[in-house]
């Protein structure tokens, strides 16, 4: 029987759940939604009245952020320019100049990239006066001046200038000491022999402060910490001991420092990576940089300061950390530090989860808050990829202005879908993504169209805003390609594919536009086992054969929360509810106690542990009419040593309540694999394809009078379905890539066909659409004239510097295929005249020059295979496996005319309104990729440089250089078809 509550949510509808989440996270909230229940049911049903009317009240502008369908084609079509794509801006050494500086942000501002992220890091080259290069030191002031140079230029050029808070990644410098270097605790064992009295106590090193000792027993399998004994009789450098029995081994706690230093450092920057759990050493090295750095701007500061990915590598300790651990969790962990690194005992667990909330409340408190507080006091903001270790949680990303992800896995556990659940939770519009890491491998190696493929995967993660990796500044003297980042592609004027960057970005302007219109509107939210994360994280252990920190506990490995997530959920819970025509955020207990359950259904997925008071608001949630769903385990334990002993049997009941008892309101699922059909059974998904599309991703975006939704093929392989939506409306199609927009009409469900990696958006409204419906043409023609085949006889001139520049191509192929045009990298012109006879310009047909379409490349299926350095993950990089018919962009010109580019599928243009009967002139200007040239060349020697520097880098993958096909490859024909165009 429905409670008066639930009546309350199905009566206000999305009004009243949204009342009831706010509801919830007030410190009363509980007791408040308890009063409500109590009350007479014709007053309770005045009371939902009132809420909608005062819902519907709401100017359109500030419930949705929305804007009339009109109003919104419009800005598709010419989208602000905010919504433009941003590069990170590697400048190397530093050794940059004005001249350069200037040079290339007007070629990204010429390209439709809206912005920079600069960051300083390893010096390529050494001085050297004959060719211009002189690396300045990092924070001197010939650096300042050229950061105030570029600064004050981006914004004459309107491009957003942001910048990252340090050189290189993490945080760190010479400004930091080893007493405010990254914290460790190190435990070393030292096993005794038979009748030993005393061993020596290990070496300290410098910023060492010795914690405890302890006798464990020492087993074939590991260090069993029940029964440890504390040692305290130390003398002349050694501990004793009490008579040793059996086996045994002690344990030496100590606390160290990781000595990380930080990576990829420019010069002047090198120097030990700050604690980011000691405040003071935030606060130094904020103080240092930070206002050092500011002095470039004077009163027009950065739009942002940027921090990256948190990778303070095996950071799980800091000075005074015991006393800090004391005050916050209510014991001293002194006696049960063996717990940190035994093989389990009953209370290791819990230990560990103190253990690691503690770290993650001091990276929040004494990091995040503080360099947040540092940047709005400058008039920025802060943005920050919250990830990583230190063990941040989804909510700390409501600690800084601008939470970012990366990464490309749209069906797995991302850290761009952390970022953006975490946005939609605190309603922020704008998710950035560092997007194009790693992606198709080495520099130079990426098309457009893998940035295509790849940026709608960040786009169904989540991400509205994308920021490139990236742009290699270059010096003149380097030659081509110029420079690059050893790990990442690069995106600047040196592709010769350059031509159709404008085309790209202006599809990913778009798109970028259009996600960040209305709210977000997943069904599903995904709670994090965030305190089971927790309870898994384990400190190194060094001394035992064997014996290391992946061996005791491979999930708490790394220190870090996502990451361990990660590995808990596996991939059957999310591909399992996208599949079912589901979307999703992500939830963790944080977030659930500052804003409710914004969403009707919670999947609770192999969660164990569960803080009683955050359970306590997922009852209430369910007694308000929400959807509750746990799969592999219920909630059986509070966290923590203390409030375990406390809150166990109170998350227990409500477990048995909700799982357990007669007509419970929970759904209880053995195994992940179960949870799409139970969704199904639930809850009308927000789209079924038929047949099955597992391939096709998407987003919903609710407008204030429209649905927006996203369809992305993220396959190699033509899509054919048809997708019925929840409400059957009258739907439009709009075209990104050309800004085109069709009316569809009230047709459900929609057919649709996306060719590989190609997407669409669909707005579907209840109200009729501004744009009139085509009307087909019905005197279509009885025959079709034959295509006109265009592979022969072409003339081909190489633009750049190439011997015999000029060729006759008698058929299409490659240009590689040609030893003199072999290794050439750049543009190349096809000429050709064409005679187009009478019949194949009728009114009733359009003229499309088609290219063919492109060939699926196979996707290597085992680890070995996978060349993902960095990725962190077990599957190829991200790139299009598609080969093209075109190498790599093309842009068309007849009779004179710009007809338009060829970049990705379908790989065609109508060309109609540029013909006349008789001949016809064909031009194409076709870039392919730099990496032939590259192939054609020697590897880059840096014995030099790392002889004077150090090795800061090694390139990735030039082991893998070779010259690739380039120019029109496939078969190229004037088709004629069948007008659709009609009157509108």
């Amino acid at each position: 029987m429905k409670s008066d509550h639930d009546v309350f949510r199905r009566l206000a509808g999305p009004a009243g759940h949204d009342w009831v989440s706010k509801i919830t996270a007030l410190p009363n909230g509980l007791q408040m939604l308890e009063r409500l229940q109590r009350l007479p049911r014709k007053l309770l049903i005045v009371l939902v009245v009132v809420i909608v009317l005062l819902g519907s009240q709401i100017p359109a502008q500030t419930r949705s952020g929305g804007s009339p369908i009109s109003d919104l084609r419009k800005s598709f079509e010419n989208p602000p320019d905010d919504c433009r794509i941003m590069m990170r801006w590697w400048w190397f050494g530093p050794s940059v100049t004005k001249e350069e500086l200037e040079r290339e942000l007007e070629l990204m501002r010429d390209a439709g990239i809206g912005g920079v992220e600069v960051q300083t890091t390893y010096p390529l080259k050494l001085d050297d006066a004959t060719t211009g290069i002189h690396n300045y030191p990092f924070l001197s002031d010939e650096y300042l001046d050229s950061l105030r140079f570029a600064a004050r230029r981006a914004r004459e050029l309107r491009l957003r200038f942001d910048l990252t808070l340090g050189s290189g990644w993490p945080y760190g410098g010479p400004s930091v000491p080893v007493a405010e270097s990254a914290g460790m605790l190190r435990v070393t064992a030292s096993p005794i022999a038979d009748g030993e009295g005393s061993v020596a106590l290990p070496a300290m090193e410098a910023g060492e402060k010795f914690l405890d000792a302890f006798l464990v027993r020492n087993v074939q399998d590991g260090i069993k910490t029940e029964g440890a004994q504390q040692l305290s009789d130390i003398r002349d450098g050694r501990l004793w001991l009490p008579r040793a029995e059996g086996s045994q081994a002690v344990l030496f706690f100590i606390a160290s420092h990781t000595g990380q230093q930080v990576k990829r450092p420019a010069i002047g920057a090198e120097g030990f990576v700050v604690d980011h759990y000691d405040r003071q050493a935030t606060e130094n090295y904020l103080h240092t940089v930070g206002d050092r750095l500011m002095q470039a701007f004077g009163s027009n500061p950065p739009y942002a300061v940027f921090s990256d990915s948190l990778e303070v590598y095996r950071s799980d300790w800091t000075r005074n950390f015991l006393r800090e651990f004391r005050g916050r969790r209510g014991y001293d962990l002194t006696p049960y530090l063996p717990e940190l690194v035994g093989k389990e005992s009953p209370l290791a667990s819990e230990v560990r989860h103190d253990w690691g909330e503690t770290l993650t409340e001091l990276a929040d408190e004494n990091y995040l808050k503080p360099v947040r507080e540092w940047a709005n006091v400058h008039n920025t903001k802060f943005r920050s990829q919250n990830y990583g270790t230190p063990p941040v949680t989804l909510s700390s990303n409501a600690l800084v202005d601008l939470p970012e992800g990366e990464g490309w896995n749209w069906k797995g556990f991302s850290a761009v879908r952390w970022a953006a659940s975490a946005n939609h939770l605190y309603a922020r519009q704008v998710t950035s993504a560092e997007t194009w890491t790693w992606l198709h491998s080495p520099a130079f190696r990426a098309t457009p169209l893998d940035m295509k493929a790849a940026a709608d995967t960040y786009f169904l993660e989540g991400s509205n805003q994308l920021i490139g990796h990236g742009w290699p500044y270059s010096s003149k003297s380097a030659g081509e390609p110029g420079w690059h980042f050893y790990a990442a592609a690069a995106f600047n004027e040196r592709n010769p594919w350059w031509l159709v960057m404008p085309d790209v970005t202006r599809y990913l302007q778009r798109m970028s536009f259009l996600l960040r219109q209305g709210k977000p509107a997943n069904d599903v939210a995904l709670l994090l086992p965030t305190d089971d994360a927790w309870a898994q994280f384990t400190a190194t252990l060094s001394g035992l054969p064997g014996e290391s920190r992946t061996d005791a506990l491979p999930l708490g490995a790394s220190i870090s929360v996502n990451q361990t997530i990660a590995a808990m959920l596996g991939g059957q819970a999310i591909s399992q509810i996208l599949d079912a025509g589901f979307n999703f955020d992500f939830i963790d207990a944080g977030a659930i106690e500052k804003v409710g359950i914004p969403y009707p259904i919670l999947v609770l997925p192999g969660i164990e542990r569960l803080p009683l008071s955050t359970y306590r608001k997922i009852e209430l949630y369910t007694r308000s009419g929400g959807t509750i769903i746990a799969t592999r385990k219920m909630p059986s334990l509070a966290p923590g040593l203390e409030q375990s002993k406390t809150d166990t049997p109170g998350v227990r009941e409500i477990s048995e309540q909700l799982f357990r008892e007669p007509n419970a309101r929970g759904h209880f699922l053995a195994t992940d694999s179960e949870l799409g059909r139970t969704l199904d059974q639930l809850m009308k998904p927000e789209v079924t394809f038929s047949p099955p599309a597992p391939g096709v991703g998407f987003v919903h975006r609710k407008l204030e009078s429209a649905d927006l939704y996203f369809l992305a093929n993220t396959t190699n392989q033509t899509v054919h379905t048809q997708a019925a939506f929840r409400v059957a409306t009258e739907a439009e199609l709009w075209n990104a890539v050309s800004g085109e927009t069709q009316n569809l009409g009230a047709v459900s469900p929609i057919a649709l066909t996306l060719l590989p990696y190609q997407s669409c958006v669909l707005v579907l409204s209840r109200q009729k659409p501004g744009v009139k419906r085509r009307e087909l043409r019905h005197n279509k023609p009885q025959t079709m004239p034959p295509p006109l085949d265009l592979t022969t006889d072409w003339s081909v001139t190489f633009l750049g510097s190439i011997p015999n520049r000029s060729v006759k191509m008698e058929k299409l192929h490659s240009w590689t295929d040609d030893e003199n045009a072999k290794y050439y990298s750049g543009l190349s012109q096809y000429d050709k005249t064409v005679n187009v006879p009478a019949d194949m310009l009728k009114p009733e047909m359009e003229v499309y020059l088609d290219f063919g379409p492109g060939t699926p490349v196979a996707m290597p299926t085992a680890p070995s295979e996978f060349r993902n350095e960095g990725t962190g993950s077990g599957t190829p990089r991200a790139q299009a496996w598609l080969d093209s018919p075109v190498r790599e962009a093309a842009q068309v010109f007849v009779n004179g005319k710009a007809a338009g580019s060829v970049w990705l599928p379908p790989y065609e243009l109508d060309v109609t309104e540029f013909l006349h009967a008789g001949e016809n002139q064909f031009k194409i200007l076709l870039g392919n990729l730099a990496v032939n040239g590259m192939a054609g060349g020697s590897l880059p020697d840096h014995r030099l440089l790392n002889d004077r520097y150090g090795v800061r880098f090694s390139d990735q993958d030039l082991e893998h250089l070779e010259p690739l096909p380039a120019g029109i490859v496939g078969k190229l024909h004037l088709v004629a078809r069948a007008s659709e165009r009609g009157k509108n």
